[in-house]
């Protein structure tokens, strides 16, 4: 039950446009292919947006992730949403206790 902690620092100016196309295409897309959005937040001083994706379903983390990327849907978003992202963390989370 992979949970990641992803840290998008978002170029300066579009995290607005960031922020709508990701609520509209790519949380939709990762709904349906499984994966749960476990919360966003964005931090504007700082120009990111920080999320928490988590999967549990029947096969790795990297194919249900490859799966996404490589989908058709995914593929064919125009504009893509990267290109708004100047740089991106992530970080898988290991539970505590």
């Amino acid at each position: 039950m992979p949970t990641q902690l992803r840290i998008y620092t978002i170029k300066h100016g579009a995290l607005d446009q960031w922020l709508s196309e990701w609520e509209q295409q790519i949380k939709p897309l990762r709904l349906r292919l499984g994966f749960e959005v476990l919360g966003a937040w964005t931090i504007p001083e700082t120009n990111q947006f920080v999320w928490l994706l988590h999967y549990d379903g029947p096969e790795s983390w990297g194919i249900a992730d490859n799966a996404f990327h490589q989908s058709d849907e995914r593929r064919n978003m125009n504009p893509d949403p990267a290109r708004n992202i100047a740089q991106i963390e992530q970080y898988f989370l290991q539970p505590v206790g």
